[in-house]
């Protein structure tokens, strides 16, 4: 278990504009970050950090809090996992027990954590091999040297060897307590009839681990060096319930900071494509691992840059390929550049034979805009017939119509035009047909998923929501917690019934407030920050909203952040030269009303429940009967009063006295 010490350390040195930029697209906003939501599909960006605060708000889903809570939403980490995650990157120790974390490996909560532990497992035991076991060193070991990586290289991938024992990893893995049907889910080993020891999927293979985002484990794949044996040359896991190739890029982890440091992402196909560019120093670049580019995998990339250059062997598999992906890139935003190396190479061949300033120039001089690069591919195939030539031009104004910005559609539709001597009517309107069959074609596909039967839940009738009464006290209820959140620590200047001066602070003004209304909670949340409040006090200690920043409770966590990012933050008013009030430029006049507005919606709120129990007591108790219309009477006494002491002005957003 992490010490409090610890986790204080954490949270006192990590950056969440740090943690959150590896994943987002972060741009500066006045003194906040703004980005797109990595939660939810959005064109506008609806994302905030904020740097002084260490707290994000997503306002398209209405998520927010710390660095903590985002590594767990977007990581599906645990806390202590999230924890440890930030300790590592910021080199914070930790001390274990290493018996009570062999317990807890042992008894994790769930299956998923499971196969997370069980990676990690067989991660250590690869890497162990290569470089320790005599077998790993001669054989493993002296394949990657002969492709030329270096130690650090092979250190920075866990690049490691499984040995040529059919269960060598699987005998070790029971052994550590691990079950047969957690390696079989794993996919790491497999069990059949004839085996009932069980045999290890990657046995006789050099190993390159497939990392998440933040670097944990999630799956292998492995490369077979004997030349005469009849099966695939490489083998990938299985899916799992953690590893699903579609959502994954090789080597985006080690190379996440440079693509979003240069502001460009080189996509190549295979590890060693990968492994070898890193090798020469070119580090912005990550591997489709050898599947078709998928969607999930553009918007990973996507979270860090909207530009890709596709690196793909000069064969005509690689040449089809990139096609696709093209097609796919546009749909997403992405500006896109092609490069073919020259016939014989690959990415993994050449960053071998050049110094690292030749490959970046080579890529950097010679990578296509897609319409030259298609134009040029096309167009050899159609040689001079005419009618190839037509369906070239028609292939390329396809792909400019995934293109989703309407100017850019127009700028390539211009280049075009310059390219062939094409009149821009004509590349228009063939631009008109083209996105009308695909079009077609979607709605053909929409209809076919429509007509497949769905299983109709039972929506129960909507509960009554119109009391303006309670509605208004929760308003205010809440707005009055916020302001605690906000300004708790804020002096006051008051002045009592004696025109004397004193001072208090926001948190103690509006908690002598319910206390002195003997106000009841109407929102659970709100009691819970009220009573932690409460409990600071007794301790000489004002607890506002940086303090419940880390509180580990959904329900607190967002109410916090609400309170901390309100919704008019997204906007940078400054760079139009618009210059609004500050929301608490006037937090005393703004406290000092919205206390007096609580109190007069709260009495509304009371008149009407108290009127509701006259029914009870009418000709039945007549002493309770009078006892409650008296109550009603004083309590719209009060009312008259506080309608007369506050007057709102909506324009200045603030309350002040009436002068009448």
């Amino acid at each position: 278990m992490i010490s409090k010490q610890t986790i204080d350390k954490i949270f006192s040195t990590i950056r969440v504009e740090e943690i959150v930029g590896e994943y987002v697209q972060l741009k500066r906003a006045g003194s906040n970050y703004k980005g797109l939501s990595p939660f939810h599909e959005e064109k506008s960006p609806s994302f905030v950090v904020s740097p002084s605060k260490q707290i994000w708000k997503d306002f398209s889903t209405g998520k927010g809090g710390t660095a903590i809570s985002f590594l767990m939403e977007i990581e599906n980490f645990t806390y202590p996992e999230a924890l440890r995650h930030a300790a590592k990157k910021y080199g914070i120790e930790i001390e274990e027990d290493q018996r009570e974390f062999s317990e807890e490996a042992k008894n994790a909560q769930s299956e998923r954590d499971l196969l997370y532990k069980i990676h990690e497992v067989a991660n250590d035991y690869f890497q162990n091999f290569l470089w320790e076991a005599e077998e790993g060193k001669s054989i493993g070991l002296a394949y990657f040297r002969e492709r030329e990586l270096k130690d650090d290289i092979i250190k920075k991938f866990q690049l490691g060897y499984s040995p040529e024992k059919k269960n060598a990893f699987t005998a070790y893995a029971l052994e550590k307590g691990y079950s047969k049907e957690i390696l079989e889910k794993s996919g790491l080993s497999i069990f059949p009839e004839n085996a009932p020891n069980g045999i290890d999927r990657f046995r006789e293979r050099v190993i390159f681990p497939i990392h998440s985002f933040s670097g944990r484990v999630l799956g292998f794949g492995a490369r077979i060096l004997k030349n005469n044996v009849k099966t695939a040359k490489y083998l990938n896991s299985p899916e799992t319930e953690i590893y699903h190739k579609s959502n994954v890029l090789y080597g985006l982890n080690q190379s996440k900071q440079a693509i979003s440091r240069k502001n460009v992402c080189l996509l190549v196909e295979g590890y060693m494509d990968v492994i070898s560019l890193h090798l020469s120093g070119i580090e912005n670049v990550v591997a489709s691992s050898g599947t078709s580019l998928t969607t999930e995998q553009i918007k990973l990339i996507k979270r860090l840059t909207e530009n890709v250059t596709i690196l793909f062997d000069g064969d005509n598999a690689g040449i089809k390929a990139s096609f696709r992906s093209i097609d796919m890139l546009l749909t997403e935003g992405m500006n896109i550049r092609v490069l073919l190396f020259p016939e014989g190479d690959d990415p993994d061949s050449f960053a071998r034979k050049h110094p690292q300033d030749y490959v970046e120039k080579f890529i950097e001089n010679e990578a296509m805009d897609f319409i030259d690069f298609k134009a040029e591919i096309l167009l050899k195939e159609a040689g001079g017939d005419p009618i190839k030539k037509a369906e070239a031009i028609r292939n390329i104004v396809k792909s400019v119509g995934f293109v989703q910005n309407a100017l850019k559609r127009e700028v390539y539709l211009k280049e075009v035009s310059n390219k062939f001597g094409l009149s821009e009517q004509s590349l228009f309107n063939e631009l008109d047909v083209q996105r009308q069959i695909t079009q077609n074609q979607n709605q053909h596909v929409q209809q076919q998923k429509e007509n497949v039967p769905v299983k109709m839940d039972i929506v129960p009738p909507d509960e009554d929501k119109g009391d303006p009464f309670l509605y208004d006290v929760l308003f205010m209820e809440s707005k009055l917690v916020d302001h605690m959140l906000m300004f708790g620590d804020v002096v006051l200047k008051r002045t009592d019934a004696n025109n004397e001066e004193y001072q208090i602070t926001v948190i103690e003004e509006i908690l002598h407030h319910f206390e002195e209304e003997q106000y009841q909670f109407l929102v659970k949340g709100n009691e819970i920050i009220i009573n932690q409040v409460k409990e600071g006090i007794q301790q000489d200690e004002l607890r506002s909203g940086n303090f419940f920043v880390s509180f580990m409770d959904e329900q607190i966590t967002s109410k916090v952040v609400d309170a901390l990012i309100p919704l008019d933050e997204l906007e940078n008013w400054a760079s139009r030269n618009i210059y609004p009030p500050n929301y608490g430029d006037k937090v005393a006049e703004q406290i000092k009303g919205d206390v007096l507005l609580h109190k007069y919606r709260y009495i509304d709120y009371l008149i009407k429940e108290t009127a509701k129990e006259l029914d009870q007591y009418s000709g039945k108790d007549e002493g309770k009967y009078f006892e409650l219309i008296k109550k009603i009477t004083l309590l719209k006494q009060a009312s008259m009063k506080l309608n007369d002491i506050i007057e709102y002005s909506p324009i200045k957003g603030i309350y002040r006295d009436s002068k009448r």
